[in-house]
């Protein structure tokens, strides 16, 4: 059983289903993940945490830009006996030199043109002002290893801003799936995995939807205990 603390505090971040989707587009790889891994906007550590959990020799880092969102991917680390180093502040200003092999995100992506929430854990953790992609792309491919993976989901709707600002920064798409909500409605999030350098073509997967039984095979895979505390209460 996975147990992760989520925060107690009035419009906080809580990890939502994307973020399964985007662990079960992960696994469906089918590839052994190895060596060293940076999830970036890390939130409650939920992702990264999975992933360790089923490769259990790669080197996990997180950043996350809000102190108590690090925090709380650092306990939730703790119980789950998984080891990482977080990283509390800007990914795009981070000085750290590491190279990975690959960098997870479930980053935020909500316009900014929208009404915002009023709550900033919440506000930082939603929209793209936070981490505009232009920037954040440019990032992930000096962060990268030469051939090094980005896994990552975006809004749907935004597909052909995600794939312009990828080949802008050498990154090809070579997976692709789109996430439904249901058979009769318009896709609303794009999971994509990119390689640096890459000249591979793209393959298209089959399209997910919310309710099906894939999906609840995904929740199988990964049982969970949610814990509601006080951020400010959590140890170190």
């Amino acid at each position: 059983m996975n147990i992760f603390y989520q925060s107690i505090e009035r419009g906080a971040y809580r990890y939502n289903s994307d973020t399964f989707a985007l662990y079960g587009f992960i696994k469906k790889s089918d590839r052994e993940i190895s060596g060293s891994i940076a999830d970036i906007g890390s939130g409650s550590g939920i992702l990264g945490i999975l992933i360790a959990k089923d490769n259990p020799k790669i080197e996990l880092d997180s950043f996350e830009v809000q102190l108590q969102l690090c925090k709380l991917t650092k306990k939730n680390a703790q119980i789950n006996n998984i080891k990482i180093s977080c990283y509390s502040g800007d990914f795009l200003e981070t000085d750290k030199t590491n190279k990975y092999d690959y960098i997870i995100s479930n980053p935020p992506f909500y316009s900014s043109a929208t009404t915002q929430s009023n709550w900033e854990i919440l506000q930082k953790s939603r929209y793209n002002d936070n981490l505009p992609i232009d920037l954040f792309f440019k990032k992930v491919f000096k962060s990268l290893k030469d051939r090094g993976r980005f896994i990552f989901c975006y809004r749907a709707d935004l597909a052909q801003i995600v794939f312009s600002q990828l080949e802008n920064n050498n990154l090809r798409a070579e997976r692709v799936r789109f996430l439904y909500p249901s058979e009769n409605k318009p896709a609303s999030l794009i999971m994509i995995e990119a390689r640096k350098n890459s000249k591979s073509s793209t393959i298209i997967e089959l399209p997910l939807y919310s309710k099906s039984d894939e999906m609840m095979e995904v929740y199988r895979l990964v049982p969970s205990h949610s814990i509601l505390a006080d951020i400010s209460d959590l140890d170190e």
